[in-house]
């Protein structure tokens, strides 16, 4: 498959964590096309090394490895962590816990650059009435999407401290085609994810930043304007789904909190401590 997204630019070694779930295993065989070694990283089971691979597994809890993981590092695409709503002490390890030994990790070994996967639920409470841009405020719709806002403050931080920039993308739904109305607004394509990861790896300036990762649809909840100096420009649409999506989900219950607020089924989920 060719790049979604064709670049000069290429890098000695990227960093990529999460390479086991599901939109890790959509960008580790894409993105050896822009590196020379391509190390991937999680903790469930990676398999064999393909040409130009470097496998390790790690926990993010552990900073120790963490600290191994970065060594040598160009970038990093970081897609690891806790990444559904849930209990808050897993969330709290993987996801702020782990995520503050990354950081760190980065700053020993000047590592200059992040991607860091956010996430839609970091604004999931504002409704899907509204329109936001990538400067309002945090809403988020759970203690998964409250750790995502830590992660970008975490960011802003050692952006401002250390000079480390980050991309810090709020992903919608990421999926082959979009699977219901919600997803008309949220959908991203994966090659979209492609060009949008690799537009944030090659800016020339990144800083702190903040972007959308969805699609070009037609329906629209967020407002990427601020983002623009990092080159991303979808090319996809889940319009090209709107009949099918449209007939297969014809009437919405306005009285259900997921399909008033943006953050969907996430507004669901919960309490864990019951």
């Amino acid at each position: 498959m060719p790049p979604a997204h064709p670049t000069s630019l290429r890098f000695s070694r990227l960093l990529l964590t999460g390479a086991a779930g599901g939109l890790g295993q959509v960008l580790r065989p894409r993105l050896k096309a822009y590196c020379d070694r391509l190390r991937v990283s999680d903790i469930a089971a990676l398999g064999e090394p393909a040409a130009g691979e470097e496998v390790q597994q790690v926990r993010l809890e552990d900073p120790a490895a963490v600290h191994e993981m970065l060594a040598g590092v160009d970038a990093v695409v970081h897609l690891g962590g806790y990444s559904v709503e849930g209990p808050f002490e897993p969330i709290l390890q993987a996801n702020i816990v782990g995520l503050y030994h990354l950081y760190e990790a980065a700053r020993r070994h000047g590592v200059r650059r992040v991607v860091y996967a956010s996430s839609n639920h970091v604004t999931g409470y504002y409704r899907q009435d509204e329109v936001i841009d990538t400067r309002a405020l945090p809403r988020p719709d759970g203690l998964y999407g409250v750790s995502k806002a830590f992660g970008e403050n975490l960011a802003s931080f050692y952006f401002d401290r250390y000079g480390i920039e980050t991309a810090c993308l709020r992903i919608g739904s990421s999926t082959p085609r979009p699977l219901d109305r919600r997803m008309l607004a949220t959908w991203l394509s994966h090659d979209d994810l492609e060009r949008l990861v690799v537009s944030c790896l090659t800016a020339p300036v990144v800083g702190h930043s903040i972007i959308y990762g969805v699609s070009d649809n037609g329906t629209r909840w967020w407002d990427n304007r601020h983002a623009a100096h990092l080159g991303y420009v979808p090319r996809d649409s889940a319009d090209a789904w709107r009949a099918e999506v449209e007939a297969r989900q014809p009437v919405l219950d306005l009285q259900d909190p997921a399909v008033r607020h943006q953050g969907g089924v996430f507004l669901h989920a919960g309490p864990f401590g019951d």
